[in-house]
C-alpha cells in the first residue's frame, strides 16, 4: 500500500519570506506543501484537487474551492482571528471543519499601539521627566505627607491629561493588526472608524464594532489616527503635509506599521507648530533613528525603537501554530479554535 503524505495547500501567493518559513517548518516525510506562484485562479484550481488542508491568509476560500478539493479535504485553516475569508456555509455543508488562529505578532503590535496612545494622552513621558527632575519646585511646591484624602493631584499642573474613553480611533488598514487594535479599543469604550480599499462583511463590522469611512473623513473625525497598512509605492508618504492638515489640532498620530508611510519632514513641522497634539512612533524611514533627527527636539512625541512586535518572530510562531493545528487533524484529532457558521 502506497503512503500518501498529508497535502497542504496555501491558497495565497505567498511572499518569499513566508513561503520559506512554511518550507522550513513542515516535516517533508509526512506532509506535502504547495502554494500558487502567482495570483492566477487557474493555477490555484490546478493545485486544489486532493488537498487535505487549505490555508488562507487573505484569499477567499469559496464554495468552488471547497468542492474542487473534494472528499480528501479535512480542514480549512485561517491565519487570523476571524473566518471572513471562508464560505462557512459551504464548508459546513461539505462537513469540513474551519479553524482560525489568532496572530500573536498582530496582538503584540496592537498592545503597543494602545500603549503609545495611553502614553500620549496621559503624558507619561513628560510626567516621568518632571517627577525625576523635581519640576514641582518651579511651582513653589514642597513635599508633604499624603493620606487617603490629602494628596497633590496633578502636581505638575498638566492641562490636557485625558482618557481614551469616548474618543474616536481611526484605523488606516483593518488587517490582522488593525482588527486586534479595534478589539482592544472597544474595551476602552472608544468609537472605531476604519479605511481600506475593501469593506469587510457587515456582520464582522458589527463584531468588531467598526465603521468604514473615507480616508479624508477618518483624518478629520478621529482623535487618534493609527496606521496599519503595508509600505508599498501606493502608500509611500500616505501621511504628508496635505493629509496631516486634515487632522484635528487635538488629535494624535500613531505609527506601528512602517516609517515610509509618513513624510517625516512634514510631520516634524506639524508637531513643531502644534497643528496636531502629538504622535507615537515605533517605526521610522531610517532605523535606528539617526541621533541628530529633528524628532529628538520635539516634546510632543513618544518614540520607541521598533519594539511593537514584542518578543519577535510573530510570523514564524503563527505558521508553527497553524501547522500544529493541521497536525492535530492529520492525527484524527479536533482542531483548535474551530468555528461554526452559526457563530457568525
Amino acid at each position: 500500500m502506497t503512503y500518501e503524505p498529508f497535502y497542504i495547500v496555501a491558497v495565497d501567493h505567498l511572499p518569499e519570506q513566508i513561503h520559506d518559513i512554511f518550507n522550513k517548518q513542515i516535516p517533508r516525510e509526512e506532509y506535502r506543501f504547495d502554494s500558487p506562484e502567482g495570483t492566477s485562479m487557474d493555477e490555484l484550481a490546478h493545485l486544489i484537487p486532493g488537498a487535505n488542508a487549505l490555508v488562507t491568509r487573505h484569499r477567499l476560500i469559496t464554495s468552488d474551492l471547497i468542492h474542487k478539493a473534494g472528499k480528501p479535504l479535512q480542514l480549512v485553516q485561517v491565519m487570523g482571528r476571524l473566518p471572513d475569508r471562508v464560505d462557512l456555509v459551504a464548508a459546513q455543508k461539505a462537513g469540513v471543519p474551519v479553524a482560525v488562529m489568532p496572530h500573536g505578532g498582530a496582538i503584540a503590535v496592537a498592545e503597543h499601539t494602545l500603549a503609545l496612545m495611553l502614553a500620549l494622552t496621559r503624558k507619561i513621558l513628560s510626567g516621568h521627566r518632571g517627577v525625576v527632575e523635581g519640576d514641582y519646585i518651579k511651582g513653589d511646591l514642597r513635599p508633604s505627607n499624603t493620606s487617603e484624602w490629602q494628596f497633590a493631584f496633578n502636581w505638575l499642573g498638566f492641562q490636557d491629561v485625558g482618557e481614551l474613553r469616548g474618543k474616536t480611533l481611526g484605523l488606516v488598514g483593518l488587517g490582522e493588526i488593525g482588527r486586534e487594535v479595534a478589539r482592544r479599543a472597544k474595551s476602552f469604550d472608544m468609537s472605531v472608524l476604519y479605511h481600506q480599499r475593501h469593506r469587510i462583511p457587515e456582520r464582522y463590522e458589527r463584531m468588531l464594532g467598526v465603521r468604514k469611512t473615507t480616508l479624508n473623513d477618518l483624518l478629520q473625525d478621529s482623535d487618534f489616527v493609527s496606521l496599519h497598512v503595508p509600505h508599498t509605492p501606493e502608500t509611500e508618504r500616505l501621511l504628508n503635509a496635505e493629509s496631516l492638515a486634515l487632522m484635528k489640532p487635538t488629535a494624535f498620530l500613531i505609527n506601528t506599521a512602517r516609517g515610509g508611510l509618513i513624510d517625516e519632514e512634514a510631520l516634524t513641522a506639524c508637531l513643531r507648530d502644534k497643528r496636531i497634539a502629538g504622535a507615537g512612533l515605533d517605526v521610522f524611514v531610517q532605523e535606528p533613528l539617526p541621533a541628530n533627527h529633528p524628532f529628538g527636539k520635539l516634546d510632543n512625541l513618544v518614540l520607541a525603537p521598533h519594539t511593537g512586535g514584542g518578543s519577535g518572530g510573530g510570523q514564524r510562531k503563527l505558521i508553527g501554530q497553524v501547522l500544529e493545528n493541521i497536525s492535530r487533524v492529520a492525527k484524527g484529532e479536533e482542531p483548535l479554535h474551530q468555528v461554526e457558521a452559526r457563530q457568525f
